[in-house]
């Protein structure tokens, strides 16, 4: 699609000079360290659906606006592996671009019969001194599925960037679903399954969409039957930031309403850190360390960080750490046993299928499929 074959419509007003680090740190490159669903409680109101237009059709997505198409995009680039994730479900080659491709985890495709994607394949947007223009022209993509307010916050572009790609390039088509954690983000967020739903009608495959919010509200069903009714018989859980094999200092996520807890909430745990006065990583950079995890205690440990190693590779080192550790050694879930990769920051329909069921085999000790792998391969495929 050429450049020249979208007009943004009506437009949100961008948040211009938002607030927030830049800068690395370890829970996140990029400063998105830390941090959906039809089911999920939200702060979404009605999704919009796709309104035709004389030379096209249009798609409304807070905090873009109105975007109109004059024809269906092709090449695309994405903010994180949430928005990735859509796409593949949605039959999409792969994104040209993510902000950070080492947290697009395509290995969980594996589960997946004839799905893949190469990742060595993908470019990086984020570099040592930011996101740079050149990087958008050069990928020349005909959609930038990212919250232009999160390049701003993150890349500290400036609104006149932001305006400068989009007349150049192509439009901004997204929202910064993965955490609430962020100041700046005062407009709706979106479930993954709402944001799901927006990618779909911006690439005309709501089929593809239908068919996994299908599947989707069957998977869930079949989740009640694993969570207690009661829920102080249900795990409780303390997921931290630790992305080194020898950790003695976590960055806290507290588990909010953002797709990167999406496993968590469906599957009922309890936040070890709800009742403490632990801030989350978002809020403030925040860091606990054995003390803190000591006098929580919590019955389950999640790390993140840790999603480019095996379940044995983790074992091995980090749990073999904590094992060997004075004071690692006398938490309650090292001792039991209890202490896991947490999962990453980003998920999509896909993803999420994989990792929570992951997450069920970890705190609920669910040892089958909880989920058809084939009816996911086939809507991919666009056999509905």
């Amino acid at each position: 699609m050429n450049r020249r074959e979208y007009i943004v419509a009506t437009g949100v007003g961008l948040a211009g000079a938002v607030a927030g680090c830049s800068g690395q740190s370890e829970a996140g490159s990029g400063g998105d360290g830390a941090t959906d669903d039809a089911t999920d409680s939200g702060t979404t109101t009605a999704t919009a659906t796709t309104e035709p237009t004389e030379s096209g059709y249009s798609v409304a997505m807070e905090p873009v606006g109105e975007v109109t198409f004059e024809a269906v995009p092709e090449g695309w680039v994405a903010n994180n592996g949430s928005w990735a994730d859509m796409g593949i479900a949605l039959g999409l080659d792969a994104p040209e671009g993510v902000w950070l491709p080492s947290r697009y985890h395509t290995q969980y495709y594996d589960e997946i019969p004839g799905v893949s994607v190469d990742g060595s394949s993908i470019q990086k947007l984020w570099g040592d001194s930011g996101v740079g223009k050149e990087q958008f022209y050069e990928i020349d993509a005909d959609i930038h599925v990212m919250d232009p307010n999160f390049l701003q916050s993150r890349g500290s572009w400036e609104q006149s960037d932001i305006d400068e790609i989009e007349t150049q390039v192509g439009p901004f088509f997204g929202n910064s679903i993965f955490s609430t954690g962020y100041e700046w983000h005062d407009y709706t967020y979106y479930t993954l399954y709402e944001a799901f739903e927006k990618l779909s009608q911006a690439f005309q495959r709501t089929d593809r969409f239908e068919a996994f919010r299908t599947l989707h509200e069957e998977f869930q069903t079949s989740l009640e039957d694993l969570v207690p009714d009661s829920e102080s018989e249900r795990p409780e859980v303390a997921i931290v930031w630790a992305g080194s094999d020898e950790p003695t200092s976590f960055s806290p996520y507290l588990i909010e309403d953002g797709t990167s807890f999406k496993q968590w909430r469906d599957l009922g745990v309890r936040d070890a850190f709800a009742k403490t006065d632990v801030r989350d990583f978002h809020a403030d950079r925040s860091k606990v360390d054995f003390e803190t995890l000591l006098d929580i205690d919590p019955e389950y440990l999640l790390l993140r960080g840790q999603e480019n190693k095996t379940r044995s590779e983790f074992e091995d080192t980090v749990v073999s750490f904590l094992k060997s550790d004075q004071s690692g050694s006398e938490l309650t879930a090292v001792q039991n046993g209890n202490v896991y990769r947490g999962g990453p920051l980003y998920q999509g329909p896909i993803t999420s299928l994989v990792l929570t069921e992951r997450a069920a085999s970890q705190v609920y000790d669910v040892d089958r499929n909880l989920f058809d792998r084939q009816r996911v391969a086939d809507i991919v495929a666009g056999e509905l």
